[in-house]
């Protein structure tokens, strides 16, 4: 086997076909249209033209020009239109795929992750009205302290620190008593 094909072969192990379904089911609920009987996910995808579709739904207006038409490097800019309007969406740049990701299917994977990551995003934009894709992220929760507070907490030896209660070498030497032995 080819190095290339192990490769393949290992990223194609981290596809988690569940995650696939899902997320190809939350964009066709978005975009109100199923994909084609007996097309491919990542086939779909490909050109980007569903994703540019698919953000623009979310945010009007995110990608102003989806090419249909013009060659690889035209899909290949619809990728990265989408992949930029995700990050102003709100999705953050390391859940973000790259373009050979998807346009050479070298990590499916990461694409759909980077979709359940719009998904997630949409929680934190009040006016999306659902569906959602994947757990709410987890709001901040800022407290804040008197310096008096602050100041009682200085005195307090936390448990992550440990303890020494009853830390002595007492019972060390279990049972046996130490014998020294002369020699005759």
């Amino acid at each position: 086997m080819s190095l290339e094909r192990a490769v393949r072969a290992k990223i194609a192990g981290k596809r988690n076909p569940e995650m696939d379904k899902e997320a190809q089911e939350w964009i066709e609920a978005i975009l109100g249209q199923k994909f084609g009987a007996g097309q491919e996910y990542e086939d779909v995808l490909k050109d980007g033209q569903v994703l540019c579709n698919l953000i623009n739904k979310l945010q009007p207006n995110s990608v102003p020009k989806i090419n249909s038409s013009g060659g690889q490097f035209k899909m290949m800019e619809n990728i990265n239109n989408f992949q930029k309007a995700l990050k102003d969406y709100g999705v953050a740049d390391l859940d973000v795929f790259q373009t050979v990701d998807l346009w050479e299917k070298k990590d499916i994977a990461q694409v759909t992750n980077t979709i359940f990551a719009l998904g997630r995003a949409c929680y934190k934009h009040a006016e999306f009205p659902g569906p959602f894709l994947g757990p709410k992220p987890a709001d901040e929760c800022k407290r804040d302290f008197s310096e008096e507070q602050l100041k009682a907490g200085q005195t307090i030896i936390g448990l992550q620190a440990g303890q020494n209660k009853g830390a002595t070498q007492a019972g060390q030497n279990i049972g046996a008593g130490r014998k020294i032995l002369l020699g005759k």
